[in-house]
């Protein structure tokens, strides 16, 4: 091939790769177009490659995907943001296709390059093909016109500024809902860059339209930009524009419009201040909490600390009070568990003497819920507790409780508890900790599910590093050393396993004089799997222990097991000698 038709080739493999039946190559193809840029050079990937890609046709959806993503990225191969406009062709057919997933790609990528484009490029270039895509006869152009108005908006002269308010005015009051639901969901952003004038008379009236929608899916996403909208307002017009709103949606005839407002209402106490809060917000959320659909208690019961936060000690115990304990004994489970996830935030919120006496007892009715996932989330966090009521008071209210809770049937609650353990040891001290939990975490090895066993090998180690090796002494390793000859061989691995942790921490005269002569008699099994751990274990010992207990007692059980009929165990000891041996020659 001659010097003058190399660069051809790229291109060439590029056309017949996309017109490949196989989508894999198209898709590879598609991917390599950074490479392909490279070589072809900035003026050709302008002339030819963008170019062939505006008029390819592919109909899979996973390759427009791909080719929306990789435009985006693409103003560095076509001569930087001088040129960045010849990528707006390819990406505005994409962005009329009636997959969703492309169609939002298409829009971010378009607004990753609107964004760094030139003032002029944007009104010559930008502008008109947002105006093109909400002018477009299919909805899929209109839909993703919505999402481009706060790119094209900022640097519009001011003529232009007051089209494209109209236009987007038009779009609220579409036909079609799919296109009005595009407008409600991104009129926060475009919001965002409207000037403070026209945001009170034109924006706001669009906000009212879309809010008085006879589409639920309209109104819902005209909720979701309310604490947006309440922000950029002054607190006294966001009392007048938005409050309205809220409060009336709090009571809206649908219970997803009403989920959402569930989900925003905090934001908004900030916007409108303390009073209308008190006056107007504090009995819409009331209404939330007891509202009749589990979905809506759900996300005002996920919301309750925020709110409380925001509220103080005084009006949350008044008003948000009385429906937490209602929320406790909740029909809904999933009600139960959102309330349980947040509510031990709720404590340092109250203080110390009305996190006593109101909170305790919802604390206690949560951690003994039949459902496990309340009694998780419950569990996961106590600390939040203790900081506020000190570990005296936790470890005679809710103690017996988490004891309980460590024998439960479901193993995913024994795990939440054991990975507690450390941390509640670290606050009770060792003295309690040794009268209450010791002979728990000793059971644990010995639990039926094996994540526990493995759980509870490494709460021992942490423990030790909590306590120390001279407690280990007397209430660890004793109780360890008598379960390596239990009967069956998943528990002797645990045990071999709990050794391999404890090793590094408790030194190495106790790993000599207590914990090898256990790995070593373990290398006898009869079960293969326990032999080849033993050789493993073996591995993690030898930096531990002197050279010469290496060569005494580690070097002759390896050599034992390098010949042992399992695969296994032969492959392991092999590999523990060979590392010995490079250590002595490092050394």
């Amino acid at each position: 091939m001659s010097m003058v038709e190399e660069p051809l080739y790229p291109i060439a493999v590029l056309i017949d790769e996309l017109k490949n039946d196989d989508i894999q190559l198209r898709l590879n193809s598609i991917r390599r177009l950074s490479t392909i840029a490279r070589a072809l050079g900035e003026e050709r990937t302008r002339k030819e490659l963008i170019p062939f890609l505006s008029e390819n046709n592919d109909d899979d959806d996973e390759v427009l995907l791909a080719l929306a993503e990789e435009l985006g990225v693409f103003i560095l191969y076509v001569g930087g943001v001088e040129h960045a406009h010849v990528l707006l062709p390819p990406l505005e057919t994409l962005s009329t296709v009636e997959e969703t997933c492309v169609r939002d790609k298409a829009v971010e990528s378009l607004c990753r390059i609107g964004s760094q484009m030139r003032e002029n490029d944007l009104a010559d270039c930008f502008i008109p093909l947002v105006k093109r895509l909400a002018a477009g006869e299919w909805f899929t152009a209109r839909v993703s016109a919505c999402g481009l108005f706060h790119i094209a908006y900022s640097s519009a002269p001011e003529m232009l500024k007051t089209e494209l308010r109209s236009i987007y005015s038009q779009l609220c009051q579409d036909d079609l809902p799919m296109v009005r639901r595009s407008a409600a969901s991104n009129l926060g952003k475009f919001a965002a860059t409207v000037e403070s004038d026209h945001l009170k008379a034109d924006i706001m009236q669009i906000f009212e339209d879309l809010t008085q929608d006879d589409q639920d899916t309209v109104r819902l996403l005209a909720v979701e930009g309310c604490a947006t909208l309440g922000k950029l307002l002054e607190p006294q017009d966001c009392v007048a524009r938005i409050l309205p709103v809220i409060v009336n949606y709090s009571q809206d005839k649908s219970w997803r419009v009403r989920y959402m407002v569930a989900n925003q209402l905090y934001e908004l106490c900030e916007a409108v201040g303390p009073e209308p809060t008190r006056t107007d917000l504090v009995p819409a959320y009331v209404r939330l909490l007891r509202d009749n659909e589990a979905e809506v208690r759900i996300a005002a019961a996920g919301k309750v600390t925020k709110f409380c936060q925001i509220l103080g000690p005084e009006l949350a115990i008044q008003h948000i009070l009385p429906c937490v304990k209602e929320l406790s004994s909740d029909s809904s489970q999933h009600v139960r568990s959102a309330l349980a996830s947040v509510i031990m935030g709720m404590a340092p919120v109250f203080g110390k003497d009305a996190t006593i006496e109101q909170l305790l007892p919802i604390f206690l009715s949560l951690l003994k819920d039949e459902f496990p996932d309340v009694r998780l989330n419950i569990i996961s966090k106590l600390d939040q507790v203790n900081q506020v009521i000190g570990i005296d008071l936790l470890s005679q209210s809710l103690l017996p409780a988490i004891v309980e809770l460590a024998e439960d049937r479901h193993w995913r609650v024994r795990l939440a508890i054991i990975e507690y353990i450390p941390l509640l040891a670290s606050q009770l001290g060792v003295v309690f900790f040794d009268d209450k939990l010791g002979a728990l975490c000793m059971q644990w090895l010995q639990d039926k599910v094996y994540s526990i066993r493995d759980a509870a090998a490494n709460n021992i180690k942490r423990l030790v590093e909590e306590f120390g090796p001279e407690w280990a002494m007397q209430h660890i390793v004793p109780q360890v050393l008598g379960m390596a000859n239990n009967s069956h061989y998943l528990y002797r691995m645990t045990i071999l396993r709990a050794i391999s942790l404890l090793a590094p921490v408790m030194g190495p005269e106790i790993t000599c004089s207590k914990l090898l002569p256990i790995v070593v008699n373990a290398s006898k099994d009869r079960v293969p799997n326990i032999k080849f751990n033993v050789a493993k274990i073996l591995q993690s010992l030898a930096p531990i222990v002197d050279q010469s207990v290496v060569e005494k007692t580690i070097r002759p059980c390896l050599v034992e097991l390098s010949e042992d009929p399992d695969v296994d165990a032969r492959y392991f000891a092999n590999q523990g000698l060979q590392l010995i041996d490079r250590a002595i020659m490092s050394s």
